[in-house]
């Protein structure tokens, strides 16, 4: 698998508009509507009320998305890779607490990432209701809208697992056809007032917030703050689309953005006293604004940009969940490729889980208003903790003074949109609330699960494979046992001080011996560097005991092995091992003998080894163990599925304890108290 490169080119900025913009791209289809649901109904809304709103649009967009993200955060590019988790990878060095940021960050991107599909298919397919096309007419009911969103998301959901590849070099050109389209359904409606232009002041945005024109104050910022939830995929998505793209890109998709805003702003002014619409409230301008001629054609490129929007999302999230199995994070879950680049992932249990919940979301809110009403909380934790690592990244480039000021005006502006959201967690928020601390959960009793349990693990767990040596090269010539394989392989972690977990030299010695040409003990490294792989060997002054530190990076698939084939055969020209030509193979001249793959599925014991643990310890640790058991086997997970894999259940504790309570009560029979032996008839 190549990695997608992408430099500066009319190709890849058509490319960018495929992957990048779909969430932020499709907010037009229901920011507005939401900021009339806000005032009431349409007779409610006063031109002061939209000037402002739209003020507000203008410059979050502009602070939020432009200058935090675009500006600042793609300067936090890690090997070219964006993203909270990649940006995460790269300053972790600071300090061992920004994971608390990372792991809230994450979970929150993924819950609030369950509404993005709904929410924007939902708003494209309701212009649907009432309309006729030639001879077949729609139904006003809500049901019908439901069962075709369900139709179409489960469409997209289905066709994961083929692959997008061909499908996604056409999204490039409908999201230009759909943007192009925003922007002068907008510039023809802003014809009819210019004076909306004023907007653009930040005067209005800061006076609308404590107008009386504004019913609901400080809170109208949850409705706004929609304009800029698919903000973080420009970032996300730097590494399949690279920055200049992006750069070049976002001017031409701002403006589209802001003329279509603008345009819905001069029609609501233009009708809000309107007899036809002045008692509605769930009414969306995106549609009544153009002419029913384009009806159509708007309602057939809005459900297209909508599907591409959840396409993003939907791919977006297999990434993120393979950068935090990386960064061990989360647990192990099979990754596949269907495609023929290397960003085209495919994970089964995610895709089927965000099917699962976006269509109940569809189901349980029943019409976009009530989404867009939920939408947004859980981002705005997202926003904040990226906010926290990039304040990190700043100090790290040695620019503290920035990184202060950075810190100040987006945590304070942030905050406020978080503070403003919080009024959406009564009307549906809770949802993408509980599953947001769902999925911090299980990140948190992943992480802080493996970093207990090899705590307790180094105190008395550990031995140093350096003892034991001797042993195993006597027992690699000892004619007398039988060879249980020529390559005895290992996947376990061995230290930089050789120590090694105690149950894997007794499954060597102790239980019954396997005795095997060539040793080796491969520890796989999870890197910063999204696309790394290399590796280090250790011979420790043998030919047949050997320590291999295999380097990957957090984006690249594990599949041990092709590597350890690739090293053994270099190893051989370099006549570093003997010799391991089999008598037998159909392969001609191959050179690499047997292979035996141990793998150690460790179990949490009862027999009171859980006794010198803290409460929380073995909450971790147990729960750790139990995710561990109902994910993906390690060996599907190393791709070991068709080599020869042994998994050997192991206690997580194979040291003998004493236990502080046995005392001796008595000793019937013994040769002292009969006179004669014990078992003596």
């Amino acid at each position: 698998m190549e990695k997608k490169k992408s430099t500066l080119s009319a190709i890849g900025m058509l490319i960018t508009l495929g992957i990048v913009y779909g969430d932020i791209g499709t907010s037009p289809l229901y920011v507005m509507n939401a900021i009339i649901s806000d005032a009431g109904t349409m007779a409610d809304v006063k031109p002061e009320y939209i000037l402002g709103s739209v003020s507000l649009i203008f410059w979050t967009l502009m602070l939020i998305t432009t200058i935090k993200y675009v500006l600042i955060a793609m300067k936090a590019d890690n090997n070219n890779e964006g993203g909270i988790f990649a940006l995460y990878a790269l300053v972790k060095p600071q300090g061992k607490w920004l994971i608390i940021p990372a792991l809230i960050g994450g979970s929150a991107l993924l819950a609030d990432g369950t509404l993005t599909p709904a929410v924007t298919v939902t708003s494209a397919m309701e212009g649907v209701k009432g309309q006729h096309f030639g001879n077949l007419t729609f139904s006003n009911q809500q049901s019908t809208v439901l069962i075709i969103v369900t139709v179409i998301l489960l469409t997209i959901f289905i066709i994961q697992k083929f692959g997008t590849d061909k499908i996604g070099r056409s999204f490039g050109p409908i999201m230009l056809i759909w943007f192009s389209f925003i922007g002068l359904a907008g510039l023809l409606n802003l014809f009819s007032d210019f004076g909306v232009l004023s907007a653009l002041s930040p005067v209005y945005a800061i006076k609308v917030l404590f107008s009386p024109v504004n019913k609901v104050g400080i809170f109208i910022l949850g409705s706004v703050f929609l304009a800029t939830t698919g903000a973080e995929a420009l970032y996300s998505d730097m590494g399949q689309v690279g920055k200049r793209n992006i750069y070049a890109t976002w001017p031409f998709v701002c403006s589209m953005l802001m003329l279509n805003y603008l345009g819905q702003a001069a029609w609501v002014i233009a009708n809000s006293t309107n007899n036809q619409f002045k008692n509605i409230s769930g009414i969306n301008p995106f549609y009544e604004m153009l002419p029913d001629n384009f009806k159509i054609f708007a309602i057939i490129i809005a459900t297209l940009a909508a599907i591409i929007a959840s396409q993003a999302l939907i791919t977006g999230s297999f990434t993120l969940v393979q950068e935090a199995i990386g960064l061990k994070i989360l647990p192990l879950l099979k990754v596949k490729f269907p495609g023929k680049v290397q960003s085209q992932l495919y994970i089964e249990s995610v895709n089927w889980m965000l099917c699962i919940v976006t269509i109940g979301i569809v189901w349980g809110f029943g019409t976009s208003e009530h989404m867009e009403a939920a939408y947004g909380l859980a981002i705005t934790m997202t926003m904040l903790m990226t906010t926290l690592l990039l304040h990190q990244f700043l100090l790290m480039k040695k620019h503290p003074l920035c990184a202060n000021i950075f810190l100040v005006a987006f945590f304070a502006l942030e905050s406020l949109f978080l503070l403003s959201s919080l009024v959406k967690f009564i009307h549906g928020g809770y949802v993408t609330v509980i599953i947001t601390l769902i999925i911090l959960s299980v990140m948190v009793i992943w992480y802080f699960g493996n970093k207990r349990r090899d705590a307790h693990m180094a105190e008395s767990e550990n031995v140093s494979l350096l003892d034991f040596i001797p042993q195993l090269e006597k027992l690699s010539k000892d004619q007398s046992i039988p060879t249980y394989s020529t390559n005895l392989v290992y996947m376990t972690k061995l230290g930089d001080d050789y120590s090694i977990k105690r149950s894997i030299i007794y499954s060597i010695l102790d239980q019954q011996p396997k005795r095997a040409k060539v040793y080796w003990f491969i520890t796989v490294n999870q890197t910063s560097a999204p696309y790394e792989c290399n590796y280090t060997v250790d011979m420790m002054h043998t030919r047949n005991v050997i320590k291999v530190n295999l380097n990957l990076g957090f984006k690249k698939s594990q599949h041990v092995n092709i590597y350890i084939r690739q090293i053994i055969n270099a190893l051989l020209d370099k006549k570093i091992i003997d010799d391991q030509t089999p008598n037998y193979s159909m392969v001609p001249k191959r050179r690499v003998g047997s292979f035996k793959f141990i793998i150690q599925n460790q179990q949490f014991q009862d027999l009171g080894a859980q006794d010198f643990m803290s409460g929380l310890d073995r909450l971790l640790i147990g729960g750790r163990i139990l995710l561990q058991d109902i994910t993906i086997p390690p060996a599907l997970w190393y791709g070991l599925e068709f080599s020869d894999v042994v998994e050997e259940k192991v206690p997580l504790f194979l040291g003998i304890r004493q236990d502080q309570y046995l005392t001796e009560a008595k000793i019937k029979n013994t040769e002292s108290e009969q006179g004669r032996p014990a078992h003596e008839d």
